[in-house]
């Protein structure tokens, strides 16, 4: 699933690129998780102003109204002068004066959603409970001490609910926690201040890192120009379950946590 590095490295691929285009035409192939909200032929002749994020959906502001697009578990954007014909996964095309914005989703939980306004019912209900922007002034250390103490589940489990901070999917968390020095079964309450502190930076510093590594490609994703990411390759615990630990020498251990797979090191990771 294309996590929050991976759709902030597609936003930067294709932003610059389509400012400022004056949209032609809207193709809508199969229906995706939500409908889109609007006909189609209203959104043709308005400009694209800038393309924002939010968590892990992309904010496209036009001169009027907004589209929300979500990656779901298996999609990408391809933004190109030229496309070749729509395939049986390509769900919605964006043609404009500078070129064409497509989305493809083999397994169709992702969505494009317009909105008049980010206040509007639809664009509350699905950004309203995101949590703080981890690579932001936003992510204010002192807020995520006292939002931590109110949580008496495994850290890990907190980190991807996303109701605190937003977008450190399964593979961040992981090494964010590893960074840090923490358990991921660690229950979050219990966490001191000095160590919250070492999650809050750690959070940041692996962020940072995968989108400047242009994100984690562990099947087929790429960005809008078609650049894998590969902050997977120095990965520390993430899927390494067995192989030494890069700085201890001490096996990885890999568990499940809420159908989820996690890793860490038994050593550099204390309770």
């Amino acid at each position: 699933m294309p996590e929050l590095p991976e759709v902030e490295v597609t936003r930067r691929s294709f932003a610059h690129a389509i400012e400022g285009a004056t949209v032609l035409a809207v193709h809508l192939g199969k229906p995706l998780r939500w409908p889109l909200g609007c006909g189609v032929d209203p959104l043709v002749g308005r400009t694209v102003r800038a393309v924002g994020r939010r968590g892990k959906y992309l904010l496209i502001e036009m001169s009027q109204g907004f589209l929300l697009v979500h990656l779901g578990m298996s999609g990408s954007l391809r933004f190109a002068n030229k496309l070749p014909a729509s395939g049986a996964h390509d769900h919605f095309d964006l043609v404009t004066t500078l070129g064409t914005l497509r989305l493809n989703d083999p397994r169709r939980f992702g969505a494009v959603v317009y909105t008049e306004t980010l206040q509007d019912d639809m664009a509350v209900k699905l950004l309203g409970k995101l949590g703080m922007e981890p690579l932001s002034d936003s992510f204010d250390l002192a807020q995520f001490q006292v939002g931590l103490k109110k949580r008496n589940t495994a850290i890990k489990q907190v980190l991807l609910a996303g109701e605190l901070v937003v977008g450190v999917g399964n593979i961040y968390a992981s090494e964010a926690l590893f960074l840090a020095g923490i358990r991921p079964t660690c229950k979050a309450a219990r966490l001191s201040q000095v160590r919250i502190k070492r999650l809050h930076a750690a959070i940041r510093d692996v962020l940072t890192r995968a989108v400047e590594r242009g994100g984690s490609t562990l099947r087929d994703f790429s960005s809008a120009d078609g650049q894998t990411g590969y902050f997977q390759l120095e990965a520390m615990v993430y899927g390494r379950a067995a192989l030494p630990c890069r700085v201890c020498g001490t096996p990885i251990k890999g568990i499940r946590q809420g159908q989820r797979s996690t890793f860490y090191c038994p050593v550099c990771q204390k309770q």
